[in-house]
């Protein structure tokens, strides 16, 4: 039985896990205009919805450190409707592969956080990453995650280092909303290999 400051702590988190309005929608007109000015509708379509997840992921990310299934979940089966409609040549195999890559994303960075926290006795990862992990798999070729990962990760330890310059205390136990860097390089990435098919 929760008492009503438990309640209350509940709504507060629950609210917490929403977006902040400006912030999508800004965010979602932003890549909603680039990408129709720049890519064909289906990919534009794509590229929208991507960029809309993507936004509300690291808004939120950044905030709680927390990354809500209706955003990691929602973009791994929007990756996966997207994979068919976006290779009309061979549907049925662009949406296997796009399980099949991202079943392998999610295994290997499940793998990672489970080595992590045997060798460190700490979580270094979230389960909302290896779900986001998924959502990599299911949107990027197998040639891209790579990338997607590498500019996430530089992302991250860039911002790490201009605040350590600042003065803010920066200590190995400091957390790092690696969703937060994860969401926006994905739909980066997404963005760019499309302009370039």
């Amino acid at each position: 039985m929760t008492s009503d400051l438990d309640a209350a702590e509940l709504i507060g988190s629950e609210d917490d896990l929403r977006p902040n309005p400006v912030v999508l929608i800004g965010g979602a007109t932003a890549i909603g205009l680039v990408s129709a000015l720049s890519l064909p509708w289906p990919l534009a379509i794509a590229s929208t919805v991507l960029g809309t997840l993507m936004v509300a992921g690291a808004d939120i990310d950044a905030r709680t450190f927390l990354l809500p299934d209706l955003v990691t979940l929602g973009a791994v089966v929007s990756g996966i409707i997207a994979a068919p409609l976006l290779d009309a040549a061979a549907p049925w195999a662009a949406a296997a592969e796009a399980i099949v890559r991202a079943g392998c994303v999610a295994l290997v960075l499940a793998l990672f956080r489970s080595g992590y926290a045997f060798f460190r006795r700490s979580e270094g990862l979230g389960l909302g990453d290896v779900k986001l992990a998924a959502a990599i798999g299911a949107w990027l070729p197998i040639e891209a995650i790579s990338w997607c990962f590498g500019l996430a990760t530089t992302s991250a330890i860039l911002t790490v280092l201009f605040a350590r310059l600042n003065g803010q205390s920066v200590l190995r136990t400091t957390k790092i909303p690696f969703g937060a860097f994860l969401c926006p390089s994905l739909w980066i990435v997404f963005y760019a290999d499309s302009v370039m098919r």
